[in-house]
């Protein structure tokens, strides 16, 4: 048996220590928003002419007035994403072509092109925000019915640590936020809720089992018990999004790297966040009888 409880205190600092500077990074640095979320246009060029480099394409773009300009590579050295915000002028992709081809020749593929206006792009952040406030206050509600509050404040503390951390990286690493990132953090909390529950159950009912047994220990031999159910649920999940990091393509990266990150933060919480706060609140058979009275 794997003594998960001999390391709580210490992984405890650590989950406090990640989420405190991952809220600083989220206040100070801030997330790096899509288009989605800002607005404005974004194109996939494809260069037939592999003397064409980001720099050579940025400069050209930068006098063009269009505002804040990103240029980079695309999944490999001949195709280019390019992002700006300037999306008012309905004929500035037309611009743009002649302008190409003025200074590079009928050298690109324009692959795809997608606008966004500031109006659209903040109501969708507005609606992001929303999605996953309402995911986190109806898991609350439903562990809240299916167990005792002190599970409850488990899972939901844990939720928010998934949350944040995932956020909190994506700040630390400038990866761009965008609808397909609130997906995965939608599916993050379902993930991490699911994995918690699983354990939750088996401590409840090893509760009804044990009088003689302190949580402390007992919440040890519930995550023994569900370990091997843990370990191939979280393993065979992280081969599918690994699969998907490295040969989806760059547009699934993203939301791939964010399931990964949900994936073993979810793990984590489930076995050092929501077990801890059960052990912190000192919860016994006695506590279980009285909840279930109460709600009887």
């Amino acid at each position: 048996m794997i003594a998960f409880n001999k390391y709580y205190n210490q992984f405890n600092i650590l989950s406090i220590s990640l989420v405190i500077i991952s809220l600083l990074f989220l206040v100070f640095k801030g997330l790096n928003f899509g288009i989605d979320f800002k607005g404005g246009t974004l194109i996939e060029l494809r260069s037939t002419d592999k003397k064409i480099n980001v720099s050579s394409l940025r400069d050209n773009l930068s006098q063009m007035n269009l505002g804040d300009v990103s240029v980079k590579n695309f999944g490999n050295e001949t195709d280019f994403l390019i992002k700006f915000e300037n999306g008012e002028d309905k004929n500035i992709i037309e611009k743009i072509k002649s302008n190409l081809e003025n200074s590079f020749g009928n050298s690109f593929n324009f692959r795809r092109v997608e606008n966004v206006g500031p109006k659209v792009s903040s109501e969708l952040l507005k609606s992001g925000i929303i999605a996953i406030s309402v995911a986190l206050v109806l898991m609350l509600i439903y562990i809240w019915i299916r167990f005792e509050w002190q599970f409850s404040l488990g899972a939901i503390v844990a939720l928010f640590h998934d949350v944040i951390v995932t956020l909190g990286l994506f700040s630390l690493l400038g990866l761009e936020i965008n609808l397909s990132i609130i997906a995965a953090v939608l599916t993050i909390v379902g993930y991490s809720m699911n994995d918690t529950v699983v354990i939750f159950d088996r401590v409840r009912e090893n509760l009804r089992k044990f009088s003689d047994i302190k949580i402390y220990d007992l919440t040890n031999i519930s995550i023994n018990e569900t370990l091997s159910r843990t370990l191939i649920t979280s393993i065979t999940t992280l081969l599918a999004l690994l699969s998907i990091f490295f040969f989806g393509g760059e547009i699934l990266k993203g939301f791939s790297l964010a399931m990964i990150f949900g994936v073993i933060f979810g793990t984590y919480s489930s076995i050092y966040i929501a077990n801890t706060i059960l052990v912190r609140l000192n919860v016994s058979q006695k506590t279980i009888l009285k909840e279930e009275d109460n709600k009887n």
